[in-house]
């Protein structure tokens, strides 16, 4: 542990909530490194993902972005590959992009595909799915409506999905962005969330939340802050 990181960890009081505005003040003066840090929301939630009807997974469009340039490659063919290249995908293309990733090229951040590809993609499994770059109908990723998935990727859509123990890490922002705009984001996220409650989980859904720079420090936020009830 760094000088500066245990000097930030000191200055957070770990028996208490934050309320957000608080929180977020927090991140954005404690984030010490010399680049532009992504600030995450951690939530852990009241669902046991090791059962299939009570994993949480979707996306949602941040209303102020992620404040970075998202990659996405496409794969389709005919009109929806023109569709896709209008929308600004930056890589089309069907049996090529699949072959292209199998020598091992995998310069891009999301993947799109039309669902009569998905045959020719799920091949892939065992490339994409462990960088979570498997396209999948629940996060809006197999899809018809290619010129949509697009825009809503490249406009900053933060996909979501419950990692071991119902942990959910999101991606909300930088830090160099304003205060409200990161709330606005936090709270979008959380909304998304609380729609994505999966009727078999009993008992409180939103447990903890905490917020954290990419290499700063977490810190626990009040959930009643962010929940919108």
């Amino acid at each position: 542990m760094s000088k500066k990181h245990k000097s930030a960890k000191e200055k957070v009081d770990r028996s208490r909530q934050y309320e957000i505005k608080e929180a977020v003040d927090m991140v954005k003066q404690l984030a010490h490194s010399n680049f532009d840090e992504t600030v995450d929301l951690a939530l852990n939630l009241g669902v046991d993902p090791r059962k299939s009807d009570q994993m949480v997974r979707g996306s949602v469009v941040l209303p102020h972005g992620l404040g970075k340039k998202i990659r996405v490659a496409v794969f389709a063919k005919g009109e929806k590959a023109t569709e896709a290249e209008n929308a600004g995908a930056d890589f089309v293309g069907a049996e090529d992009l699949v072959e292209k990733i199998r020598s091992g090229w995998l310069d891009f951040d999301k993947a799109v595909s039309t669902p009569d590809l998905m045959g020719m993609v799920g091949k892939l499994g065992k490339i994409l799915g462990p960088r979570g770059l498997m396209p999948n109908p629940k996060s809006g990723t197999v899809t018809f409506e290619v010129e949509k998935a697009v825009k809503d990727i490249t406009a900053g859509r933060a996909d979501y999905r419950t990692e071991k123990a119902g942990v959910v890490h999101v991606s909300i922002g930088k830090v160099s962005f304003d205060n409200e705009k990161l709330i606005d984001n936090a709270k979008t996220v959380i909304k998304s969330i609380e729609k994505a409650k999966p009727s078999s989980s009993k008992g409180k859904y939103l447990k903890k939340i905490s917020i954290s720079s990419t290499i700063g420090v977490g810190i626990p936020v009040n959930v009643l802050s962010l929940a919108s009830v």
